[in-house]
């Protein structure tokens, strides 16, 4: 049986999913979450084989509550089930962990077809999904850190910078010259095509270039 945790905040779309997933004799529904806090909690006592996702519920949204979910428990799949198509809500859906990104406007058996196959191994996308990520992933290799990336010392420096030091206190932080912080910094303000430190710090937290 392939257990499945419902997860979404509107009651009717619940009673929908578990009227059909009931229909189907290799699915149980084991529980259900009226918003992501209590989809980790089930998550974390119920342990489902899936759990479908919305994506905008309280207390906690849909991306927060698949990243702590699959920190935690990397073998739950989850499967978002949403009425957003768009990049700003897909991209971090999929970095999140979803196996899989359908629209709630899915026909049933296409539904249960999808929970099938990621529970195979498969991942399983809306086709304006797929669309929107080989847009990102158009766009992404096209920025500039993507076609020059920075070292791992350069890195070292833009994190120091991002946290308002000045370079004395990147090159003690360091333990390098203030000449060689310098020589880094000019040469990430070349790579990222930026003027200032400020539009360095800015560039860095919009695309995660501090993260580990």
């Amino acid at each position: 049986m392939i257990k499945v945790l419902i997860a979404d905040d509107h009651h009717v779309v619940r009673r929908g999913l578990l009227f059909f997933l009931k229909t189907q004799k290799d699915i149980e529904v084991i529980g259900e979450a009226s918003n992501g806090k209590e989809a980790v909690e089930l998550a974390t006592n119920l342990q489902p084989d899936i759990v479908l996702m919305d994506l905008v519920m309280p207390i906690m949204d849909g991306i927060e509550a698949t990243r702590r979910i699959k920190s935690v428990y990397p073998h739950i799949h989850i499967l978002m089930l949403t009425s957003f198509s768009d990049r700003d809500h897909i991209v971090p859906a999929i970095e999140a962990g979803a196996a899989g990104y359908q629209l709630k406007d899915i026909e049933p058996d296409e539904l249960v077809a999808t929970i099938r196959k990621i529970i195979a191994g498969e991942n399983s996308m809306h086709p304006e999904v797929t669309t929107q990520l080989d847009i990102n992933h158009d766009t992404m290799s096209n920025l500039p850190h993507t076609l020059h990336p920075l070292t791992r010392r350069e890195r070292d420096v833009l994190a120091e910078l991002t946290k308002g030091k000045s370079n004395k206190e990147i090159a003690s932080s360091l333990f390098v010259t203030e000449k060689t912080v310098k020589t880094h910094i000019s040469n990430i303000f070349t790579k990222l095509e930026v003027q200032d430190r400020t539009q360095a710090a800015l560039y860095a937290v919009k695309y995660g270039l501090t993260d580990n």
